[in-house]
């Protein structure tokens, strides 16, 4: 994958040691990520928000769930833990050299594969926008940045992703979310 010119807020992260929740609300309707906590090596555990629906879609009356493809591969190596400023990442790059399905999510289907997932692997690397929330480290825009049915911004080079790392067979599953109206 080609590096860019870095961006102030993008980061990589990669750790360890990883737990998984739904977020919980009330409101059922306010419902919309899952939370990944993950030990990078700094004091703080860091906070992963993975968007579960498209709340922005759902208000503008568009298709509200997530679409997601799998890119599924084996490692030799693990990557380092730690979280540093990234140059940019970006699906058309992973997508001109695969042939990916994005399937539609509901919700709740979309929470039980994102925690059995975590629950399995030993590492999580994710590219995203930093935010702290409480005073807390976490990354979010966990999805492409392309303008979207409800989003008319177009962010070139800035998607976020997910690449979860597993014990058996050295696998690893690369998740790419995508929300209507992105190709």
């Amino acid at each position: 994958m080609k590096r860019r010119v870095a961006a102030p807020d993008f980061v990589h992260a990669v750790g360890g040691d990883l737990q998984a929740r739904s977020e919980e609300h009330p409101n059922p309707e306010f419902i919309d990520h899952v939370w990944i906590t993950m030990e990078t090596g700094s004091p703080d555990r860091l906070t992963v928000a993975v968007n579960t629906l498209s709340r922005r879609n759902r208000d503008a009356g568009f298709d509200p769930r997530v679409r997601l493809g799998i890119l599924r591969g084996t490692w030799q190596h693990l990557p380092g833990r730690g979280v540093v400023r990234w140059q940019g990442f970006d699906y058309e790059e992973i997508e001109a050299g695969a042939n990916l399905f994005f399937e539609h999510y509901e919700r709740s289907a979309l929470e039980e594969l994102l925690l059995s997932t975590s629950a399995r692997a030993i590492l999580l690397e994710v590219w995203g926008a930093p935010y702290h929330h409480r005073r807390h480290p976490g990354i979010h825009q966990i999805h492409s940045r392309r303008a979207s049915c409800a989003v008319p911004e177009n962010i070139r080079n800035l998607d976020g992703a997910l690449q979860f790392y597993f014990a058996e067979e050295q696998e690893t599953a690369l998740f790419l979310f995508k929300f209507c109206g992105q190709s």
